[in-house]
């Protein structure tokens, strides 16, 4: 039976009795049981103490945890989902909007997915355990009670047993017989259960995963990755056209000038000819800077930390570079992060004053984070033409943000982020 069947889909097959989902449909709504009576409990307790206890401002932190209560109990709900429909479950919660527990907990209480997960919370709490408690009571009671008949009348010493308190056992054939019974009631008992737990599961799938508005959005976020990493790859294209076509020209021409000069006559030709090989040297050193600018070829071979560590040893003020990462990133988070720290690099060599910089960065709960600090003078800003506004905007095709902390005598610290899609959701 492969692995990506679901109870839905079981529930069709011939061999459904006899393989392992009666047990499976039993165990999820056994749990389901267990873990909604403690939801029950868990709710009630923190909104009659955070009632109680509001007046005096105690209560209104469990107020706060009674309205954040669904994210756990959704998180554990599927995981038991597995039990019974393996299908994957798209993340409902989006990464929060900055570091620290105030950061996480503004982003949650703005998310409707928090929301809905309390009102699944509460439906299972009140309606969904109930239900699954009385029909696996039940089945286990009647078939159970069936099937210990033998167990029941050895236990009284072979006299008689009553079997459901409905009717007595005095010998161990009808004991037997009675435990056969039990045995054939089970998969009668199985479809029953099966269909109530795949009913169920439907419930859980419709309420714990993202609406289709949510679903829009990340296919919006999807394209426009697409979208960014098509302009990079045409930035590489122009780059490498420079490098291959005009920049191969401007060489060849500065040679074919340096052997005029030493064939040519003297003046008034000789100088002309100097002059025009130095306007071709100068004209090389703008294209190569040029082609260094759209995009290093270091960055596309060795990645972030090497493009990094070779703008640092070009800087004009010395750069420390600690940068942990583990792994190449995606192509258009490489290339926004590196002329961010390019140009925050730029500016602290323009305009802070400063004698060392420190770039560090590293990737924390799907993240990249690089700082770039100064010991300059501080001051700095997004408005005083230091070309940070056009860096904002680039990180922030990438759902990405800068922040900027230079208060007057410095230091000056540049916090870029931006979020690292797992392998799984690269296009």
């Amino acid at each position: 039976m492969s692995s990506s069947l679901g109870l839905h889909q079981a529930l069709w097959q011939r061999r459904y009795v006899r393989g392992p989902w009666p047990w499976r449909a039993t165990l999820y709504l056994l749990t389901g049981a267990l873990t909604g009576a403690l939801a029950l409990v868990v709710l009630l307790l923190l909104a009659v103490a955070g009632g109680a206890l509001a007046v005096v401002l105690v209560g209104l932190p469990l107020l706060l945890t009674l309205g954040l209560s669904g994210i756990p109990f959704a998180a554990l709900e599927r995981r038991r989902l597995r039990l019974v429909d393996p299908g994957p479950l798209a993340p409902v919660h989006g990464e929060p909007d900055g570091p620290g527990p105030t950061a996480w907990l503004r982003t949650r209480l703005r998310e409707w997915a928090t929301w809905r997960e309390l009102g699944y919370t509460l439906l299972t709490a009140v309606v969904l355990w109930p239900v699954e408690a009385v029909t696996v009571g039940a089945a286990l009671t009647l078939c159970g009670g069936m099937i210990a008949a033998p167990v029941m009348l050895a236990v009284s010493g072979g006299e008689e047993a009553r079997v459901l308190k409905l009717w007595l056992v005095h010998s161990y054939p009808a004991a037997f017989a009675t435990l056969l019974a039990g045995l054939a009631l089970l998969p009668v008992f199985a479809y029953p259960l099966g269909v109530l737990a795949a009913w169920r599961a439907t419930v859980a799938r419709a309420l714990l995963t993202d609406s289709g508005a949510g679903a829009q959005l990340r296919e919006l976020d999807r394209s426009r990755t697409r979208l960014v990493d098509a302009f990079e790859a045409e930035r590489r294209r122009i780059e490498r056209d420079l490098h291959d076509g005009a920049q191969q020209r401007l060489v060849a021409l500065s040679m074919t000038l340096g052997l005029a000069r030493l064939e040519g006559p003297p003046e008034p030709l000789a100088g002309l000819l100097a002059k025009a090989h130095g306007e071709a040297d100068t004209a090389l050193v703008e294209i190569r800077e040029l082609i260094r600018g759209i995009h290093p070829q270091v960055l596309t071979d060795r990645g972030l930390g090497a493009a990094v560590e070779d703008v640092a040893d070009r800087s004009v003020v010395p750069v420390d570079v600690e940068l942990d990462l583990p792994e190449r990133l995606p192509g258009a988070v490489e290339g926004g992060v590196y002329f961010a720290v390019c140009q925050a690099l730029a500016n602290a060599a323009k305009h802070s004053g400063a004698e060392r910089v420190r770039v560090s960065g590293r990737v924390a709960r799907g993240r990249l984070v690089v700082e770039v600090a100064d010991d300059g003078r501080g001051g700095a800003s997004a408005g005083d033409g230091t070309g940070l506004q056009g860096v904002s905007d680039r990180l922030s095709v990438l759902d990405g943000r800068l922040v900027l902390s230079s208060p007057p005598g410095g230091p000056t610290v540049f916090r870029l982020e931006v979020p690292v899609p797992a392998a799984s959701e690269r296009p």
